[in-house]
């Protein structure tokens, strides 16, 4: 028989679940907000920690609002949340989580509004009997994407469309499909990631005429894309990515595969915020990705950039997006680059790291090369607030945060820090 729990929730941790406590032990709620009474249902338990699901709201508060769809599907972990209240408590998780970690008091961080639907430009999909969809959270059930809003109207047709076509087919040969969408939506390319790549015959009649300007595929394990139609990549123009007074030439191109910010509404809001922090090279761009900040930086007249990126396929996109520009891409992983020498580094370096953070041998080595100035960016409060008490320990100081909302409904938050050696 199910165990509920009788609970006050307390406030938001990292994650999307809520605080609260029972007979001395945590527990972290789904569903719930921040001074209400919930009956829970124990869903497991690690240790001291009990996990816990919503079943029933005692005393709601005035933000709790019904919900459109499965917040399980696409992340959304607030959706049960008014808007506004949403970008308060991640306001609250990223100051809690600054004060427990780092030396910084009085954290007051705003998290700057994107529009909660239609936002997404980069999706992973999957594929089964019912067509295309995400994957329901902790699951591999598939889940309507269409009812998250998440991704345009438009969009949602090209998914469906596609997805009855392949739902009929040979959808298990399919591991999954990546889709990206140009800022404006007018350009929108799908790679088909294979399990046999004799399924690749197969793509043409999946998406012709379906409204993608570009389809691809590729194999597990290699970097090879191949073109199955169209043009294989998206771009926007760097003018529509910063804001910013002088005109800026050029295009920032990708693949489907490549990794990219993924909401269309807070991307040139981001790319200005670190573009402040750079008025001057040398800039050393680590985890460059297709180069959405070196590209741009040197269109406003930066000199002296060098990015570097591991990802082949990421690393393709800026040497293209490079072109035309003095930018020194490096093809190595960031940990490699940064024992290949003991020279010190001048100028900004800006840090862009998967969700997992710095490691703390890049961490040690940036110290090691006396960095002096860093911009530092990330989608996990955590590994952030974590990385901020490291540089702290070695002497950096933070200048100022930003946050932006990069994925409304969900517990993510992307935030920016400028730091001082």
């Amino acid at each position: 028989m199910a165990r509920i729990l009788n609970l006050r929730i307390e406030r938001p941790v990292a994650g999307g679940a809520m605080l609260a406590h029972h007979g001395g032990r945590v527990v972290l709620v789904d569903g719930a907000i921040p001074g209400e009474r919930v009956h829970a249902r124990v869903d497991r338990e690690r240790r001291d920690v009990l996990f816990a699901t919503v079943i029933g709201v005692t005393e709601p508060d005035p933000d709790r609002r019904s919900l459109e769809s499965d917040p399980a599907c696409g992340g959304q972990a607030y959706l049960h949340i008014q808007y506004d209240r949403q970008r308060q408590l991640k306001s609250q998780m990223i100051g809690d989580a600054l004060r427990r970690m780092t030396k910084l008091d009085a954290v007051a961080v705003p998290v700057a509004p994107s529009r909660e639907h239609g936002y997404r430009m980069r999706s992973r999909l999957h594929a089964g009997s019912s067509g295309l969809g995400f994957l329901r959270g902790g699951t591999h059930k598939l889940c309507n994407s269409a009812r998250t809003g998440q991704l345009l109207p438009e969009t949602n047709r090209v998914v469906s469309k596609i997805g009855r076509r392949l739902s009929r087919s040979k959808y298990k040969s399919v591991a999954y499909v990546d889709l990206a969408e140009s800022v404006n939506a007018e350009m929108r390319v799908m790679n088909f990631h294979l399990k046999v790549s004799s399924a690749s015959k197969l793509i043409s009649g999946w998406t012709t005429d379906c409204g993608l300007t570009g389809v691809t595929c590729s194999r597990p394990g290699s970097a090879e894309i191949t073109v199955v139609s169209g043009r294989p990549t998206i771009c926007d123009p760097i003018g529509s990515l910063v804001h910013a007074d002088a005109a800026c030439h050029g295009l920032i191109g990708r693949h489907a595969r490549s990794f990219f910010q993924g909401n269309r509404y807070l991307l040139s809001t981001l790319v200005a915020a670190v573009c402040r922090r750079v008025t001057s090279g040398p800039v050393l761009d680590l985890y460059a990705g297709v180069g959405l900040f070196s590209v741009v930086l040197a269109s406003l007249g930066v000199e002296e950039i060098t990015a570097v990126e591991r990802d082949v396929s990421a690393r393709r996109d800026l040497v293209a997006n490079a072109s035309g520009t003095r930018i020194e891409v490096i093809g190595t992983s960031v940990e490699q680059f940064l024992a290949g020498s003991s020279k010190l580094i001048s100028g900004t370096v800006i840090v862009d790291p998967p969700r997992a953070g710095l490691g703390r041998t890049v961490l040690e080595l940036l110290v090691q090369r006396q960095v002096t100035s860093i911009v530092y960016v990330s989608c996990d409060v955590a590994t952030f607030a974590r990385d901020l008490q490291r540089f702290g320990e070695a002497g950096y100081t933070v200048e100022d945060i930003e946050a932006f909302d990069m994925f409304p409904n969900s517990a993510h938050v992307e935030l920016m820090a400028s730091l001082r050696g």
